[in-house]
C-alpha cells in the first residue's frame, strides 16, 4: 500500500517536518542552559529540565506520527536529475535522521531514569513519566555523554541536511519549495 511517488508531501508530513525542527534545533541549546542552570536557582532548572524532557517527549511521539504517515503516504518522487550516488547518500541520511530522532530521546530518557539526582519526568509538568530502571550511577555515567553524542549528531545531521536543501535549491531543485508549499 505504499505509494513511493505521490505528487508531494501532504501538508501532515510538511507541518510534522517543520515542527519537529524547530524542536529539536530548539531543545538542543536549551540541554545545555538547563546544565549551566546553577544549583541555587533550582526551581529555574527544575523547570528548564522539565521542559527538555517534555519537548523529546514530543519530538518521539512526532517521529512516530511521520513514520506512520511516510508508511501510508510514501515519499514523493526524487528531484529530477537527481543523480543516483545522491539519492541513494540522501536515503541514508534519512534513515540515520529517523534513527537519532527516536534514538536521542530514548537515550534522554534513560538518562534522567538513571540518574543519581532522582528527578521526576513530568509531561507538560502534569504527567508523571514512570521511569522504568533504576538509579545506577555507572549507566547515568554512560548514557549521559552518550545521549549528548547522539543529540549533537542530530543537530549537525540536520544542519547538514538543511544546507544540502538550501544548495540544491540555489541551483534550481524544486525539493524545498516543495517541502515548504507543497507539490
Amino acid at each position: 500500500m505504499r505509494n513511493e511517488r505521490a505528487e508531494g508531501w501532504s501538508r501532515q508530513q510538511r507541518r510534522l517536518h517543520w515542527w519537529m525542527a524547530g524542536l529539536i534545533f530548539g531543545t538542543f541549546p536549551l540541554g545545555f542552559v538547563m546544565v549551566a542552570v546553577p544549583l541555587q536557582a533550582l526551581f529555574a532548572k527544575f523547570l528548564l529540565y522539565q521542559l527538555h524532557k517534555t519537548i523529546g517527549i514530543v519530538v518521539l511521539l512526532l517521529v512516530a506520527a511521520r513514520l506512520g504517515l511516510r508508511a501510508v503516504r510514501g515519499r514523493p518522487a526524487w528531484e529530477r536529475g537527481l543523480p543516483d550516488w545522491q539519492r541513494r547518500c540522501a536515503a541514508a541520511a534519512h534513515a540515520l535522521l529517523y534513527g537519532l530522532m527516536i534514538a536521542t530521546p530514548v537515550l534522554g530518557y534513560l538518562t534522567a531514569a538513571t540518574a543519581p539526582a532522582q528527578v521526576p519526568t513530568l509531561y507538560l509538568l502534569l504527567v508523571n513519566i514512570p521511569h522504568v530502571v533504576g538509579v545506577d550511577a555507572h549507566w547515568f555515567a554512560v548514557l549521559r555523554p552518550v545521549h549528548l553524542a547522539a543529540a549533537v549528531l542530530l543537530v549537525g545531521l540536520a544542519g547538514g541536511h538543511a544546507a544540502m536543501a538550501v544548495a540544491h535549491h540555489v541551483r534550481g531543485g524544486d525539493t524545498l519549495a516543495r517541502m515548504w508549499r507543497g507539490a
